[in-house]
């Protein structure tokens, strides 16, 4: 399989616009994004290529700067160009870029771009359309906006890890970082809303992105529970805490990994998918008289006590284990069960929703000849499936410089040459 032109896919939703990424490990999911939906992304590297070649794993499992994985996940779709925009040589050739690029990102620490005399202001008398997105730690104003923050301690301090894991045990973390991916998905989603203001107004705008702000929406209605009931809610591994410091079950070991299903009654559908569940379990002769006694259907949401949930768990973990994901799925949608199985990675690649969305897109990688599935559209025109998704590999170092640097902006060879000398591309 070779891989496709971008001319094969068509317009895409963003084709018309130019995306400046200028973001390091911290920030390229951002681009990844708005190359997905069709934008013109190059990626601004160091001279030598950026740290984020470096992040494994590796393919074969041989370290080098085009064989990281973690590069094709975030940077396929993209173009990308070396430049050192810290000398005055490589800044005066970004503002030249600028003139013409209707995005910027990056994911500097706070004053960065100012420093090399790229603040904001630089940038906006350059090109005063330009959408500026940037993704840091803390944000670029506030106590905290200089502090470092790996991935632990973006997770701690966003709230999430609070809520992770089992109740007696420490606080844990996602074990993929995802810190700075949230951040990142929020610099795309500002990005195209500052976007429509300036399609409404003509005005570029600069969007400052928190990823702590970013992890902090992520916590559901734990916020939520202690505006209104100043309860903090604790992590309970495969419980969920719920009102008046009651907690229900969530997740279910069975025969051949897990499902998720909530007990509870009150609205009619959870009353139903209790009563429909203990039927089942009656039929197989695993049926509880304990649980049956129980009024579902007047049990309001929070006020099951520690007792019943003991009981439903002893009755209804047992009956689990007899069956897999499967047929546990199966039986619920006979049943109207509120029940659904817990995927694996290899689940999800394998999803027979997932493969009538012609979810998954594959690229040939030219410097290992491997195909490579990538997750594709997370959205889909339904006009024109290919306008979205992965049309190309990431690019390799320096790949498209002199596409970039002399096919549009005039740069001979011999300029090149003068600038790689001196380490300015």
């Amino acid at each position: 399989m070779t891989s496709p032109s971008p001319d094969d896919y068509g317009p895409g939703l963003m084709a018309p616009y130019r995306v400046l990424d200028l973001t390091d490990s911290r920030g390229v999911l951002c681009g990844k994004m708005l190359a997905d939906l069709g934008a013109d992304v190059i990626q601004v590297e160091p001279p030598g290529g950026s740290a984020a070649r470096r992040i494994g794993p590796f393919a074969q499992d041989e370290p080098g700067a085009e064989r990281s994985l973690y590069w094709w996940a975030y940077c396929a779709n993209k173009r990308g160009i070396t430049l050192d925009y810290t000398a005055a040589d490589g800044a005066a050739l970004l503002r030249r870029l600028v003139e013409r690029a209707d995005f910027l990102i990056e994911s500097g620490d706070p004053g960065h771009l100012a420093s090399c005399g790229l603040a904001w202001g630089d940038l906006q008398a350059v090109n005063p359309r330009l959408v500026m997105v940037s993704i840091t730690a803390f944000g670029q104003d506030g106590p905290y906006a200089d502090y470092a923050a790996s991935d632990i301690v973006g997770m701690a301090l966003g709230g999430f890890m609070h809520l992770t894991g089992d109740g007696d045990r420490p606080p844990l973390r996602v074990s993929m970082p995802q810190f700075y991916q949230h951040g990142s998905a929020a610099g795309a989603a500002g990005a195209l809303i500052a976007h429509t203001h300036r399609a409404l107004t003509g005005a570029g705008q600069h969007v400052d992105v928190s990823c702590q702000q970013a992890v902090a929406r992520t916590l559901a209605h734990a916020p939520q529970y202690w505006d209104l009931e100043r309860t903090v809610l604790r992590r309970m591994g495969a419980y969920r805490e719920s009102a008046g410091g009651t907690y229900t079950r969530i997740n279910w070991p069975c025969k051949d990994g897990f499902v998720n299903f909530q007990p509870g009654g009150g609205t009619a559908g959870a009353a139903r998918s209790v009563r429909a569940l203990l039927a089942w379990m009656d039929e197989e002769g695993m049926g509880s008289a304990a649980l049956n006694a129980i009024n579902w259907e007047e049990l309001g949401y929070g006020t099951a006590r520690a007792e019943i949930m003991e009981q439903t768990v002893a009755a209804v973990a047992p009956f689990f284990m007899t069956h897999t994901r499967n047929e546990l799925a199966d039986g619920a949608l006979e049943r109207r069960i509120l029940l659904f199985p817990v995927a694996t990675p290899s689940d999800i690649l394998q999803h027979r929703q997932l493969a009538a969305r012609d979810y998954y897109d594959h690229v040939r990688h030219p410097d290992t000849g491997a195909t490579i599935t990538y997750p594709g559209h997370f959205v889909k025109d339904l006009t024109d499936p290919t306008r979205v998704g992965v049309r190309r590999p990431p690019p390799r170092v320096g790949e498209h410089n002199r596409e970039i640097l002399s096919g549009e902006l005039g740069l001979s060879s011999r300029d090149l040459a003068r600038l790689a000398e001196l380490g300015v591309i």
